[in-house]
């Protein structure tokens, strides 16, 4: 008996020491402030913007309006179309790097995914919006080249949005497509070429059915970041084109309702959650969304 409680003291401490300061962060920095969130998006606010603890679920009922609704499906087709772009422009980009035979070769066009992660994305966006701008380089251009005669509006609608959201986002498809790429069995793209298949016949049906799981976690990582980049769609977009992100910025801020925000946020939680439930019924790997 001695020995057995010495035994379950000698392994619960080493598990404590390595597990401890993991959980005690996680309970800090993500459970306890979710729970906070939860609970205040149950609250109210007095005249005064003051937050009144006390049950509700007006908060909820508001998230119905017909403005709300008109955003979030504004949203959702906005994180459709950004997912469906970068799917288009990432799935050729990932397979030429994955079939690269040169390993220098591989490397050059890998770094050129990474490197967009050493620079602020919302100094990269900026960049856009001065790219685009009337007296941008764009501008000067195709005035120059006689395309036009004088500066030509590209900001501030939904198209610049989308081309914000998809050179944000579009690493995060790449990198789970190369993944999938990278592992396809090579002998079984020969063996459809020697049974005589043609190539869009073999990409149809085997290359694609082999890397499903690749675009359904870069879909995922694409998809549910955009229904939260709210800086894209307030630089680029100018208030034109709102993703839900923008919702609950102007309420923790400008509108000053924190439960109301709350609330929304507690509504893209949901979202998210329930995304990746059905990314995960369909078989994906979670461990390739980092879960």
């Amino acid at each position: 008996m001695a020995k057995s409680k010495h035994r379950l003291k000698s392994n619960t401490i080493p598990a404590l020491v390595t597990v401890g300061p993991v959980a005690t962060m996680l309970i800090l920095l993500v459970a306890i402030p979710l729970i906070y969130v939860a609970v205040m998006s149950f609250c109210k606010t007095d005249q005064y913007y003051n937050i009144e603890f006390s049950f509700s679920l007006d908060n909820y009922s508001k998230l119905l309006s017909p403005d709300y609704l008109t955003i979030y499906g504004q949203s959702l087709l906005i994180a459709f179309v950004t997912t469906v772009l970068s799917l288009l422009i990432g799935y050729p980009f990932a397979y030429i790097i994955a079939r690269a035979k040169s390993k220098r070769t591989k490397k050059i066009l890998y770094m050129l995914i990474i490197i967009p992660f050493w620079t602020n994305s919302l100094i990269r966006i900026y960049g856009w919006r001065t790219f685009l701008g009337s007296s941008g380089w764009l501008n000067k251009l195709l005035i120059s080249l006689g395309i036009i005669s004088e500066p030509a509006d590209f900001l501030y609608n939904t198209g610049t949005t989308i081309l914000g959201m998809v050179y944000c986002l579009i690493p995060f498809m790449i990198l789970p497509l190369y993944t999938a790429i990278e592992k396809l069995d090579g002998s079984l793209l020969e063996a459809s070429s020697d049974l005589g298949a043609k190539p869009f016949r073999t990409f149809w049906e085997v290359v694609l059915p082999l890397t499903a799981s690749g675009i359904f976690s870069g879909c995922i990582m694409v998809f549910i970041p955009c229904l939260g980049y709210f800086f894209v769609s307030n630089i680029l977009g100018g208030g034109n084109s709102d993703v839900i992100g923008n919702l609950i910025e102007r309420q923790f801020k400008s509108g000053n309702n924190w439960p109301l925000g709350a609330a929304l946020s507690i509504v893209l939680i949901i979202i998210t959650l329930l995304l990746v439930k059905g990314y995960q019924k369909l078989g994906g790997d979670m461990d390739s969304l980092g879960v």
